[in-house]
């Protein structure tokens, strides 16, 4: 075994004193780079690469006394190929010649700890693992994957350089469960891309959100302990079958977005835990160390290769694979010193509080650095607090694209568990949502999260008997799909399943059999496409976005109803009814903006949907009496009803006050930065 003198500082960060010249070559300015934090194409330069005729293995192992490459290219796997140290920050490498290392060949980093400990590990860089329970990775020379996405990629930089909001419904998916095989087994990427494109596209879906793809040793983690994060899952198959996977979405119009998790990593043992028996992806201060509460270490924001080591993972996924986005997972966990540790188990920052600088700083690199380099590609923060700015970078905001819109989820997932009968009394809980509408970039996410644990399924969440929890389902997606905000609904919502989400099994595509499932599947559908085809409900003002929800009424606590517009930026509007009862109402008084002729566009409670056919059909006359213009309309029973004036929009109406505040409710907690 090979050993080398080896730097004693546990941080190993130190970076070159001068930048290379332009006559240095590639390697020089990699290294630079990748210690200075700043790289954005590491995994070009780290783990395993043909170069001309030979195989090169570079690994970052700063504490080491020794690595080896083992693998079944090695005579001996327990003492492998010797590598030789490059740098006093700890860089490795070891050369071998291309015909050593055929492809589909396992290897692993043997590490020799400053405690004498051997550890193997799984290359951090590795772009193929094995099938889990095997740990090791599989080399794979990189080839050019034909793509047939230059359509779909054109369209996005146009629509990203036009500066305007486009429908963005997003169909969250776990792929190991969506649908099984004949056999019982999940689908391959290519199957599973068969199915699932059309699929989406005729749902009325814009994208698919796929929960962790990045390789996991533990499939009931759902994908968020991450231990290969340049390897898509080999569950599946091969990361160029999975390249055809986003080849075919984009093919059918469906854009990807990968869950992303830079928070945390778990501490199996051929994982980033402890890499080189000494804390390095995560952080040397035990107090900041782990994330006890799900029993995984702390990405270390503040070391440089680190930052370098997940905004190159970032790139990787984007350029390599031509992801449209990335839903980036815990961002409250990484933004709060506080965060899931006692009185006294944290530290405050240099100011005093408890904003972890590390971590704004990273993100506020990471986005500003896809920004400029990929700025067609959406960032979207799973961030459940009052964080200030976190879709932009004003006042040293974030710059993510979107945000969860944790409240919108909270409030009225509280307010349509209630009774009918009671939901008067909170009326206050849902008619406040849209005044935080506008405050970021939000999507209105009903996801895995809400499916499980005892939460119950979707469509179990509506009180009331069968018909109630159906009725209650087809209003809850309609408020959902009118209010602003992107959209994401988890699969298996939109075929009514009963039972709780499962990562073992398949969704209960049985339940179409059912009339009153099919029907609400073809209601998503209506419903999805509805709302692709109606501008007035996603074609916002830039300058005005408030200007697109207006209240008509917002005092009909006593019917449980809701009455608003949603205005183009053209000024094509629509009237939005709302009744959260199951009381059908027959020529209920509703204000609209013009007097004249209306037309219902959509009911949800349509028999074709699986209602009882309380609809408006024909020309409906608003009446005026002074200023305020009223229609007669018939309200359906824990329904939705959507007008429009049948003449022709002369300007854009101005928008009715609205107060700015956002109360805080018990379903919500929204911590402030600043300690109390």
């Amino acid at each position: 075994m090979m050993t080398e003198k080896v730097n004693k500082s546990k941080k190993s960060t130190s970076v070159a004193s001068e930048i290379p010249s332009k006559e240095e070559n590639g390697r020089a300015l990699d290294e630079y780079l990748f210690h200075q934090g700043t790289a954005r194409h590491a995994f070009d330069f780290l783990g395993a690469h043909e170069e001309g005729d030979q195989i090169v293995f570079r690994v970052w192992a700063p504490h080491a006394l020794g690595v080896s490459v083992v693998g079944s290219f090695c005579h001996d796997w327990q003492i492998g190929l010797p590598m030789k140290r490059l740098n006093e920050q700890g860089i490795w490498e070891l050369w071998v010649h291309t015909d050593t290392v055929p492809d589909g060949t396992l290897y692993k980093y043997r590490i020799l700890s400053p405690g004498g400990e051997i550890r193997l590990k799984a290359d951090p860089y590795g772009r193929y693992m094995e099938v889990p329970p095997g740990t090791a990775t599989i080399f794979l020379r990189e080839k050019d994957f034909a793509w047939n996405d230059s359509g779909w990629l054109s369209q996005r930089a146009t629509r990203a350089a036009s500066g305007r909001k486009y429908p963005f419904n997003i169909y969250e998916l776990h792929l190991g469960s969506w649908k099984h095989n004949e056999n019982g087994k999940p689908l391959s990427y290519r199957r599973l891309a068969d199915e699932l494109a059309p699929y989406l596209k005729q749902m009325g879906f814009t994208h698919v959100e796929l929960m962790p793809v990045m390789e996991h040793p533990f499939t009931g983690s759902w994908g968020y302990q991450v231990c290969g994060y340049y390897a898509p899952t080999s569950r599946y198959g091969t990361p160029e079958e999975f390249a055809a996977f986003v080849d075919i979405m984009h093919g059918a119009g469906i854009g990807v977005i990968l869950d992303w998790v830079p928070a945390h990593f778990p501490k199996d043992a051929h994982g980033l835990y402890l890499f080189d028996g000494e804390p390095l992806y995560e952080y040397e201060d035990p107090t900041r160390q782990e994330n006890r509460g799900w029993g995984t270490c702390c990405f270390d924001v503040g070391r440089r290769e680190v930052k370098s080591f997940l905004i190159s993972n970032a790139y990787y996924w984007i350029e390599k694979f031509h992801v449209d986005g990335l839903r980036v997972d815990a961002v409250a966990s990484m933004l709060y010193l506080d965060y899931d540790r006692d009185h006294g188990g944290w530290h405050p920052n240099i100011y005093g509080d408890r904003g972890n600088l590390e971590a704004i700083s990273f993100f506020q690199h990471l986005n500003h650095s896809i920004n400029e380099d990929h700025p067609d590609v959406l960032t979207i923060a799973e961030e459940s607090t009052m964080w200030p700015n976190v879709t932009s970078f004003d006042e040293y905001g974030l710059g993510f694209s979107y945000k969860w819109n944790m409240g919108w989820m909270n409030d009225t997932l509280r307010y349509v568990k209630e009774d009918p009968l009671f939901r008067k009394h909170n009326h206050g809980l849902i008619t406040h949502i849209p005044s935080y509408a506008y405050d970021e970039n939000y999507v209105l996410p009903i996801s895995h999260d809400e499916v499980v644990h005892l939460k119950k399924s979707f469509l179990d969440k509506m009180p009331g008997d069968y018909w109630q929890k159906f009725a209650g389902a087809r209003v809850f997606a309609a408020w959902m799909m009118t209010h602003p905000g992107a959209k994401l609904w988890f699969m298996g919502a939109e075929i009514g399943q009963f039972a709780e989400w499962s990562e073992s099994r398949q969704l209960d595509w049985f339940l179409l059999e059912y009339d009153y499932h099919a029907a609400l599947q073809h209601y998503f559908a209506a419903l999805n496409n509805f709302y692709l085809s109606t501008p007035a409900l996603w074609d916002e003002d830039p300058e005005d976005p408030e200007s697109g929800f207006i209240w008509s009424d917002s005092a009909l606590w006593e019917e449980s109803m809701l009455v608003f517009r949603r205005v183009a930026r053209d000024g094509k509007e629509v009237s939005v009814v709302l009744n959260f009862t199951p009381v059908a109402r027959e020529g209920f008084p509703v204000s609209v903006p013009f007097s004249g002729d209306y037309i219902e566009l959509f009911n949800s409670d349509a028999k074709e949907y699986g209602g009882s056919g309380v609809i408006n059909e024909g020309t409906l006359t608003a009446s005026t009496i002074g200023d305020k213009h009223t229609l007669p309309l018939r309200i359906p029973p824990m329904g939705c009803s959507i007008i429009t004036s049948t003449q022709p929009p002369t300007k854009k109406t101005s928008k009715a006050t609205v107060k700015r505040s956002r109360p805080i409710t018990t379903a919500e907690t929204r911590p402030t930065v600043k300690n109390s």
